[in-house]
């Protein structure tokens, strides 16, 4: 039997059903989300990047990777209580050369979060090119318009968090006119793109 609905009612139902779409929408969206494995010397660390929020700074970084850029560079500067860098040099801290630098997209929304991974940098926001960090901390002090203009997340780690923690704790020392290098190199073996059958859910 047929039951007329009150104004009220048919609104929920719409509001909801509008709701329902969106929720769709938004996890359709995430499972289109490039992930990016790094495996390393002290094991694996997936990348999920947000195409939505950074678009032009994700085509950057999967430029990189799917070039074999990445492979054989290492995580050259660690700061425990700050963050993890890496993308730019190789084992003897020799740099590589690299594309055109890009533009800032710091002002996207998100966050540098415990976790999150974010493009590193010179003094002029526009000026990342490979080079990258992971937050170890919440650093909310480099979001925009802090520091400049702030520095542009791009994605988060959604696998080897632990990996990460026991990155962050290694020996460093000054080499070089560096500062923070870790005593025992730290190396990047592969960086490629997750296959949509083997993503991190």
């Amino acid at each position: 039997m047929f039951t007329m609905k009150s104004p009220g009612t048919r609104l929920a139902t719409r509001c909801a059903t509008a709701l329902a779409a969106l929720t769709l929408s938004a996890a359709a969206f995430a499972a289109d989300d490039p992930q990016v494995s790094l495996k390393t010397s002290m094991g694996e660390i997936v990348l999920e990047l947000n195409q939505e929020k950074a678009p032009v700074t994700v085509a950057n970084f999967l430029q990189y990777v799917k070039s074999g850029f990445y492979k054989g560079t290492i995580f050259h500067r660690v700061i425990d209580g700050f963050m993890i860098q890496a993308g730019g040099m190789d084992a003897k801290l020799a740099g590589r050369a690299t594309k055109k630098p890009i533009k800032s997209e710091a002002n996207n929304g998100l966050s540098n979060v415990k976790y999150s991974v974010a493009m590193a940098r010179e003094a002029n926001p526009d000026t990342a090119t490979s080079q990258f960090f992971i937050n170890v901390v919440d650093n909310p002090g480099l979001d925009y318009p802090e520091m400049n203009g702030g520095y542009t997340v791009f994605g988060k780690v959604v696998k080897g968090e632990d990996v990460v923690d026991k990155i962050k704790g290694v020996v460093v020392d000054d080499v070089r006119g560096m500062e923070n290098v870790p005593v025992t190199p730290i190396v990047i073996q592969s960086a490629t793109v997750v296959k949509a059958d083997k993503r991190v859910k």
